[in-house]
């Protein structure tokens, strides 16, 4: 089990290029199952979540290969609709295969998705959702879906969930008629996941109102397609430089995807700014290398602030000058992150779903375990900002989503090291 050990108070400065999407790519992994072709993912980032998402697809049937950033997909092979509850247990994103198996085999039988456990996230609008496509369930302890015909609807989501969206999509495409879905999930990799089936010949619009209208039983073919910088790992270092008092250009080629981060950066007293498509901050003026509190903030579905980037906020916050709170209103166990934090000497208070965070002057090292993927990457901003050496004992959640954090993290001159 590898481990990383970061010596703090060293500021981040230099350049790094962000990986490609871990949100956008494994729905489009999902999708490459549809259709007929070989789709080419370029860009595509070597994490865990994405080498469990292609094994599963290679149980299904796939043929698979993996180079150099690269993922070639063929399923013309694809025999089988089956996912173990060894294959699922791993990755949440699982999921994802019901809207793509119904769409290929019409029939579908998975357990429930793994993944961290940030709360409940019930699949109960996935499946109310393709219900209304024409799909049949049954089964206790696992799913077992089928559907004669897939056929469209208007779908009206309760919540803009993201997983139920990118999965009607997924059947919708290959279902005849139209289907519109209302209240529909706004996150970028969305609007990723219809560009990449649009350049397989899909018909898919996004409506003024949010909306997204597809016409389904349009044949699919091949593609080559280069994913999208993630805008989470983008956030996570453009925090640590912030909390650390540095100076960076994180290349990313779509900074507009970072939405109200950078309005909560400009809260912090830090200077930022995008162009040439890289997002530059500065935070080598800030007062005491400590920046201002938030004194409010609630995640939020998108455009609102990112329930994936509210536990590397409130490490990046724990030496903030005042009082800041955040309100999670997503996922009710994002906050697990804080008892490690606390080990660290700082001062979070938890009042159900709000997090009351005064600043501290300093932070000091310690033996941490990271609780989620991105509590993970938390703690490696918490340590950052430590004095002396801290070690963090399990790199398996951080590295679902983070290519290399300790690569990219040394090239912006951190003290880091990973042991194996």
């Amino acid at each position: 089990m590898s481990y990383l050990e970061i010596r703090g108070g060293v500021p981040l400065c230099g350049e790094v290029k962000v990986q490609g999407s871990k949100n956008g790519v494994l729905p489009i992994l999902a999708a490459c199952m549809l259709g007929t072709g070989v789709c080419v993912i370029e860009n595509c980032p070597s994490i865990r979540d994405v080498n469990d998402t292609l094994e599963i697809m290679k149980m299904l049937g796939c043929r698979v290969e993996q180079y150099a950033g690269t993922v070639r997909v063929d399923a013309s092979e694809v025999c089988r609709y089956e996912i173990t509850a060894m294959e699922a247990a791993r990755i949440r994103s699982s999921v994802l295969f019901l809207g793509a198996l119904l769409g290929r085999m019409k029939k579908a039988v998975l357990p429930l998705p793994g993944g961290c456990a940030i709360g409940a996230r019930p699949i109960d609008q996935h499946l109310w959702a393709l219900a209304h496509l024409g799909a049949e369930f049954s089964g206790e302890t696992r799913i077992v879906a089928s559907a004669e015909e897939l056929h469209g609807d208007i779908v009206s989501l309760p919540f803009p969930s993201v997983g139920a969206t990118e999965n009607t999509i997924l059947a919708a495409v290959c279902a005849s008629g139209e289907t519109l879905i209302e209240n529909a999930a706004r996150e970028p990799e969305i609007d990723e996941l219809c560009e990449f089936l649009n350049c397989r010949g899909a018909r898919i619009n996004r409506e003024e109102n949010g909306s997204i209208r597809i016409c389904g039983g349009i044949p699919l073919g091949p593609v080559c397609y280069r994913m999208k910088a993630d805008r989470i790992v983008t956030g996570t270092y453009l925090l640590a430089a912030a909390a650390t008092g540095g100076m960076v250009r994180i290349v990313n080629d779509d900074a507009s995807r970072l939405g109200m981060l950078t309005e909560v950066l400009d809260q912090m007293e830090v200077s930022i700014s995008c162009r040439e498509g890289a997002v530059c901050l500065d935070a080598q003026h800030v007062s005491e290398s400590r920046v201002c509190a938030v004194p409010y903030l609630e995640t939020a579905p998108h455009p609102g602030f990112p329930t994936d980037l509210q536990s590397p906020l409130m490490a990046a916050l724990c030496r903030a000058r005042g009082r800041s709170c955040i309100c999670e209103k997503v996922f009710e166990n994002r906050f697990c992150t804080a008892d490690e934090l606390k080990k660290m000497g700082a001062k979070i208070e938890i009042q159900g779903s709000l997090a009351v965070i005064d600043g501290v002057a300093q932070l000091h090292a310690g033996t941490l375990v990271p609780p989620d993927l991105r509590g993970g990457a938390a703690l490696v901003i918490a340590a950052l900002q430590a004095k002396g050496s801290t070690v963090i004992s399990d790199m398996t959640y951080i590295d679902r989503g983070y290519e290399a954090i300790e690569r990219d993290l040394a090239r912006l001159g951190a003290d880091i090291r990973r042991y194996r």
